[in-house]
């Protein structure tokens, strides 16, 4: 089927369905590629499949936390099954029915841009035109410089959140999000986790109390959290998969983990031959997502903005309404970041460091939720918690946040909303917050500014 289209979106991920789905409810002819399966690395790989894995041993360790409780039986079949379910066995049939059902024709194939005037994109022996071209490509898995990856056991994200059985020992190498996240899991699990940190600390884009309580809570879960660690060379040893680091020690483990972040995913799409330039952090775009004036846009991952998937459905809101014809600017002033560990690690805004080098007269504060709250003894006989907030003192505003705490992915957003508007914080003081809730923390910790 070779077509004219008002649009075509190549990678149906979060930020291509988005797209996808809002042209086409106003009318727009819409043709979608992809080149796996529908739903993107999201569905299939990682968000789904590892929140789904991660919540029935947060249930249990909750259900161990809570007076007159005791912790509920693991069935690792019955987890497994139900990811299987989540995940829809990795099979995007009725995805491709569902949008073919509603006009929208599914081409599954590798796309390649031939020709920008009009804009042409081939998919196998297909030619389809349109006015308009949405990239939405995702990213790819990291494979670190490490001599000898090629002769050892080695997953990423990937095999990790599809795994069929819970291996014995792992070396997870990354500290950040997956690799907390995937860390916690297995060590949960039963597996005997050694995790490799090449910075200082764990989760280092975060302030150096959220690394440094990252990994006291991974410690309780029994994991072996080595920071300023890099491995330098991997190598089998019979069954066993080995890294050396750079303290001259080594770790043997039946697999390596990679979770050493993602890059943005251009290649084959025929840019170059089109006069449109990728770099190793993705297309450039403005702040209608647009990559030329020309037709051309950019939603997802492949921006390199902030590889999340909250991020590229904004995007391909943006984007599609700018299609549309309805002027609208990306403003990604607070974007929540949130770790799905237990307790959750959220984040948002600046650090002090970062705000510092812009110039803001920063002050903060944090607080021991279990010292001002009510809330966290209700959740938990032996709870733990914490909350920082960041003002910019001049403006008299909050700027940025993060917590370590039950549910703190859920409340994240009260501070997210105040730093979007810039409500000031003797409004944020003067709020009245529902008791027993963790959000009224941040009256405490507001109020602890000193402002």
């Amino acid at each position: 089927m070779n077509g004219q289209f008002d649009a075509i979106v190549i990678g149906m991920g979060p930020g291509g369905e988005t797209a996808a789905s809002r042209l086409a409810e106003q009318g727009r002819r819409v043709a979608v590629v992809e080149r796996e399966l529908i739903g993107g690395e999201c569905g299939y790989w990682a968000c789904i499949p590892s929140k789904t894995l991660l919540r029935p041993l947060e249930a249990r360790s909750e259900a161990a936390q809570v007076a007159g409780l005791n912790a509920p039986r693991q069935d690792w079949e019955a987890m497994r099954a139900y990811r299987d379910t989540m995940i829809r066995h990795l099979d995007d049939s009725k995805q491709v029915e569902g949008y073919r059902s509603q006009g929208i024709p599914v081409f599954k194939g590798e796309a390649r841009i031939t020709s920008r005037d009009p804009w042409r994109v081939g998919v196998g022996d297909q030619e389809l035109t349109a006015e308009h071209v949405i990239l939405a490509t995702g990213s790819s898995a990291v494979r670190p410089p490490i001599e000898g990856l090629d002769e050892v056991e080695v997953w990423t994200s990937r095999e990790a959140t599809t795994l069929n059985d819970i291996p014995d020992r792992v070396t997870v190498v990354g500290g950040s999000a997956v690799g907390v996240e995937l860390s916690q899991f297995l060590a949960r699990m039963g597996t005997r986790v050694t995790l490799l940190q090449r910075g200082a600390r764990l989760m280092n884009r975060e302030e150096q109390r959220v690394g440094d309580l990252t990994a006291e809570l991974l410690r309780r879960d029994g994991i072996d959290v080595r920071t300023a660690t890099e491995p330098h060379r991997a190598y089998r040893d019979g069954v066993d998969s080995v890294v050396e680091l750079n303290d001259h020690t080594s770790v043997a483990a039946d697999v390596i983990l990679l979770a050493t972040g993602r890059s943005p995913r251009t290649d084959g799409l025929g840019l170059a031959d089109i006069g449109v330039e990728a770099g190793p952090r993705g297309l450039s775009v403005d702040d209608r997502c647009r990559v030329t004036d020309d037709g051309l846009w950019a939603v997802g991952d492949i921006t390199g903005v902030a590889l999340f998937t909250h991020v590229a459905k904004y995007q391909g809101r943006i984007a599609a309404d700018n299609i549309l014809g309805r002027d609208r600017t990306t403003d990604y002033t607070a974007v929540p970041r949130v770790v799905f560990s237990d307790p959750e690690i959220a984040a948002v805004g600046p650090t002090v460091d970062m705000a510092g080098e812009s110039g803001i007269d920063v002050v903060s504060a944090e607080i021991d939720l279990t010292e001002a709250l009510a809330r966290p003894w209700i959740y938990e006989s032996s709870p733990s918690g914490h909350l920082g907030v960041l003002a910019d003192q001049r403006r008299r505003v909050l700027i940025g946040a993060w917590a370590i705490s039950p549910l703190a992915g859920e409340w994240i957003h009260t501070a997210a909303l105040a730093i979007r508007e810039g409500i000031s914080v003797d409004r944020l003081t003067d709020s009245i917050a529902q008791f027993p809730t963790y959000s009224e923390g941040y009256l405490h910790a507001v109020e602890k500014l000193g402002l």
